[in-house]
């Protein structure tokens, strides 16, 4: 039977090895069970504890080490551990690793470790440092205005933090959402205490005694804080394969078979580089993984890539927010765009069309038509041409989930 050895227990990794049953081995440094790093937030907020993110166990045998190199020529995988795990085919799902940012002071020389009161938000580990930093009152630094820091700060501000959002960008989200939907996120964050400063960057941190007390922006204004966040993106982890002398660009290059320029090395998820893209989201990820698992069991079905569709929810006991953003949300010259706001529902929908096709869209509260939107932009066919009528019952039609 030809061994799978698959490095990494992310979604991707663990649900590969679950199709392949136990002919796959499952390498992953992590000491938890794998779980799902979407809902991370989720745990941070104390709405989840962290079994409940667990992801089904995989039937084959599971490794707690750190995959350390890859001999190609003898076709093994060695671990920190010293064990060396033989593969006729190997798989990375390494993942990614969090953007640190050169702030001044965020390192001595020499030092690798985060000082006193940092903290990524990428694990587990991360997520349970995070929860017994925060109690009731404490002031929480947040940088970053993205996805991640987003849902990092709304859970921070569930605990009790005095949360203070601080982000590069003119608006939060930017890259996914359009300013009026943006601004809604914005409203919803504030209205749970969270100071949010836009355009702002940071240029320094403040260590006492081993510990981030201040984070100092570039205009010179200072935050005191007790616990700081950096929710400044990924970056795809690639050591393993750049040293085995894989294609390495941004990410691990494949094919549309998911496969690395060594023909029995294939690479899924974050880590991977397909047709150009690195997606850095969780979708394509599983898509990915599905995909492979299809080829390596005797499937032909290629992965051509996935048009990925952001979700995100934003629980509050009175206010909930929910959101959706997918494809190009801002028009270019000539695209006609069709915009529905309902300020007594709190509701937002915005799509943008070029020509005759639906090319993005943000949807905010009253998520019923999403996947009715979400349909037409991924099938990528011509709208109906009836003077737009079917693309308006499309916004207001509350069904299609």
């Amino acid at each position: 039977m030809n061994r799978v050895v698959v490095i990494g227990t992310g979604l991707a990794g663990t649900l590969l090895a679950r199709r392949l049953g136990e002919r796959a081995v499952l390498i992953g440094e992590e000491p938890h069970a794998p779980y799902n790093r979407v809902l991370l937030a989720e745990v941070l907020a104390g709405a989840y504890g962290p079994d409940v993110i667990e992801l089904p166990a995989t039937p084959g045998p599971r490794l707690h080490t750190r995959a350390v190199r890859v001999d190609r020529a003898r076709r093994v995988v060695q671990c920190e551990s010293g064990d060396e795990v033989a593969y006729d085919t190997l798989v990375l799902a390494t993942g990614a690793n969090p953007v640190l940012p050169p702030l001044r002071g965020l390192f001595k020389e020499g030092a690798t470790e985060l000082p006193g009161g940092v903290h990524a938000f990428r694990t587990m580990d991360d997520c349970l440092a995070l929860s017994q930093a925060v109690t009731q009152g404490t002031r929480a630094v947040v940088v970053g205005g993205g996805l991640l820091g987003v849902s990092a700060a709304r859970a921070l501000a569930r605990r009790g933090a005095q949360v203070v959002l601080v982000q590069q960008a003119e608006r939060v989200m930017e890259r996914q959402l359009d300013p009026a939907s943006s601004e809604l996120v914005r409203k919803h964050l504030t209205s749970l205490g969270v100071e949010i400063h836009t355009e702002c960057r940071v240029r320094a941190v403040g260590v006492v005694d081993g510990h981030v007390r201040r984070v100092e922006l570039h205009d010179g204004y200072v935050l005191g804080t007790d616990v700081t966040v950096l929710a400044c993106g990924a970056r795809p982890r690639t050591g393993l394969a750049s040293a085995a002398g894989l294609e390495v660009r941004r990410g691990i290059v494949v094919d549309d078979e998911l496969r690395t320029s060594d023909p029995h090395i294939y690479a899924v998820g974050d880590c991977a580089q397909h047709d150009g893209t690195v997606y850095g989201l969780a979708t394509p990820a599983l898509e990915q993984a599905d995909a492979l698992a299809g080829l390596l069991t005797g499937g032909t079905k290629k992965y051509t890539g996935t048009r990925t569709l952001t979700r995100l929810t934003l629980p509050h006991s009175a206010d909930p927010l929910d959101l959706a953003a997918f494809g190009e949300t801002e028009p270019l010259p000539g695209d006609d765009v069709v915009q529905l706001a309902d300020a007594t529902r709190g509701t937002y929908r915005r799509v943008v069309v070029r020509g005759d096709r639906l090319v993005g869209g943000v949807l905010v509260g009253a998520l019923g038509g999403v996947g009715a939107l979400a349909h037409a932009w991924e099938s990528n066919e011509s709208l109906p041409a009836d003077d737009g009528a079917p693309l308006l019952h499309l916004l207001t039609n509350d069904g299609g989930l």
